[in-house]
């Protein structure tokens, strides 16, 4: 049972230094953000990150341990593929970054949807509800937050899509009949 608990204890160092990271790279994505509804979106997830925080440090106190946050490889990766992404920017059309930056913005949600769904399981099975609760509002919070980027992406991804297909001109009608004889 130990082991357990210092695994769970671990998910959660690690899940905190994630959460630390993406309260810096947050403000540069929203600053990237070429749509309003995008960038508000990143500002919104950045307020819900930092109540991530303040939960972590609940389930800390819950489990009688230190915040101590443990550096996370993970999301390390994906925010510096994000900021890739962000200094690509300039040289993307406006639709093709933000659907960049959602691409990257999901990659973060999903590992964190992984690690939280991962801790919440470990703190049911010791027998820490308390601590679990608190992990399952937090993975609600993310799982929320992958399905608005999903339906962000949609109308920006049929302009995208729609100005691709305006900008292919059809041959003309002479030249069509001449190729098919």
């Amino acid at each position: 049972m130990d082991q357990l608990r210092d695994l769970l204890v671990n998910d959660l160092q690690d899940l905190l230094h994630a959460e630390m990271q993406l309260m810096q790279a947050l403000p540069k994505m929203a600053e990237a953000a070429n749509h309003p509804n995008l960038k508000e979106a990143f500002i919104k997830h950045l307020q819900q990150t930092e109540g991530h925080v303040e939960r972590l440090k609940s389930a800390f106190e819950l489990l009688r341990e230190k915040a101590q946050p443990k550096p996370c490889k993970g999301i390390k990766g994906l925010i510096e593929e994000g900021q890739e992404i962000i200094e690509d920017h300039e040289e993307q059309e406006e639709l093709a970054a933000d659907l960049a930056l959602i691409g990257a913005a999901q990659k973060v949600e999903h590992y964190e949807i992984s690690g939280y769904g991962t801790a919440r399981c470990l703190a049911r099975q010791i027998g820490e509800r308390d601590v679990a609760t608190l992990l399952s509002r937090t993975l609600g919070e993310e799982e929320s937050s992958d399905y608005l980027l999903t339906e962000l992406s949609k109308p920006l991804l049929q302009e995208a899509l729609l100005m691709d297909n305006s900008s292919a001109r059809p041959a003309p009608a002479a030249k069509l009949k001449s190729q098919r004889a």
